[in-house]
């Protein structure tokens, strides 16, 4: 048994590790999909009867809010609960932990799976997608090992002495959190999102050849002394005592006919869609903006973006999802010249996972790509 459980040990606690490594790459991208799960969760609340839905609706909420925290203590969470466990310092505090974080995802895993309405859970992050089922079945063994490890945890001996474990595992705290500041500053260390260098954005704009489109089971339903009858495309009634009343489509098959780049509309401050104007630009700086609240910490320098990108005559574009505002912002800032304009929400937080994301396009495609605070390599390719 001693083996065995030090085998499981060392397993369980790669996995926690290497799962919140992976995530740590890209904090943001948790925190966006547990909004999902959050808005997904409220919605089927607010649609039924449970008695306490209105806490839960309040909770689901504030949550929401707070995702970006939620997420970056979660991953924080994984990585120093796997190195705790294999140092096998605080064995049951660490067991217990661990059991309550499995239980945790795994019903994240579980309602993923059986609601049908996520592609992916987010478990491994974008760059390692996992589907929910998959997911699921992960989640169900790790359960399975973290008892295993609770029954026999009396096998587990510490690594190091005390003291050389606890400055293993406080290195491992400052690692866990620091490394998630510095990619927020700084962007991803691995980009597995659409809009990586070198990609095409109009490309990405298409359907891939090959990809398999959803398929529907097409049901007739008629109506014959005042009662309906469903019929399918092969035999549909030839008795004319038979009215059409309705077509009902049915999904029998989820495909993957999904553009890699949803929702990337580009429009000016009369609603006119640029986007084929701005992507034909030989050379262009897009800036996208996630929000405005720090705006004097990053300001200087778009202001110094933007005065050598006119200087060389490069199109200069500030994207957001809230254009109203960066115009009244940018007016005051005395910017008025600079063009902002408009896009989805959710393809702004694509395309920046860091606030603000500069990008170098060339006809369309994406040529460089750094967070603002790294501006002056962009200027040096202008």
């Amino acid at each position: 048994m001693r083996i065995a459980t030090n085998v499981i040990r060392v397993l369980v606690g790669v996995l926690f590790i290497v799962s919140g490594l992976v995530k740590a790459n890209d904090p943001l991208g948790l925190a966006y999909k547990m909004e999902e799960f959050f808005e997904v969760w409220n919605a089927s609340l607010a649609a039924g009867s449970f008695f306490a839905k209105g806490a839960l609706i309040g909770l689901f909420n504030w949550l929401h809010g707070h995702a970006l925290a939620l997420s970056i203590f979660m991953i924080a969470l994984e990585i120093i609960a796997g190195v705790a466990l294999l140092l096998g310092i605080w064995r049951r505090w660490v067991l217990n932990g661990l059991l309550l974080l499995i239980i945790f995802f795994t019903f994240l895993t579980a309602y993923a799976t059986l609601s049908g309405k996520f592609r992916s859970c987010g478990c491994f992050g974008d760059c390692l997608p996992i589907p929910p089922l998959a997911s699921f079945g992960k989640d169900i063994a790790l359960l399975l090992l973290i008892i295993w490890l609770l029954v026999f945890q009396r096998y587990i001996q510490p690594l190091f002495s005390l003291r050389a474990g606890r400055l293993v595992l406080v290195l491992s705290v400052i690692f866990s959190f620091g490394i998630q500041w510095y990619f927020l500053r700084h962007l991803p260390a691995a980009d597995c999102l659409p809009y990586k260098i070198g990609k095409n954005i109009p490309e990405g704009m298409k359907i891939p050849a090959g990809a398999v489109p959803d398929s529907f089971a097409m049901k007739f339903i008629y109506q014959k002394g005042g009662k309906q009858y469903d019929f399918d495309l092969s035999n549909l009634p030839t008795d004319t005592a038979y009215k059409f009343v309705d077509r009902q489509d049915k999904l029998v098959r989820k495909g993957n006919a999904e553009a890699p780049i949803k929702g990337f509309v580009l429009q000016d401050a009369a609603g006119t869609d640029v986007t084929a104007q701005v992507l034909a630009e030989p050379k262009a700086v897009l800036v996208f903006v996630l929000h405005f609240d720090n705006l004097n910490d990053w300001l200087p320098d778009v202001r110094e973006l933007y005065r050598q990108a006119r200087g060389r005559n490069v199109p200069f574009f500030v994207i957001t999802a809230n254009a109203s505002k960066g115009r009244v912002l940018f007016n005051g800032a005395g910017l008025s010249e600079v063009v902002i304009l408009s896009c989805d929400n959710t393809a702004v937080r694509t395309a920046a996972r860091a606030n603000p994301t500069v990008y170098l396009v060339e006809k369309g495609t994406i040529r460089d790509k750094t967070a603002i605070g790294s501006v002056k390599r962009v200027i040096s390719k202008i």
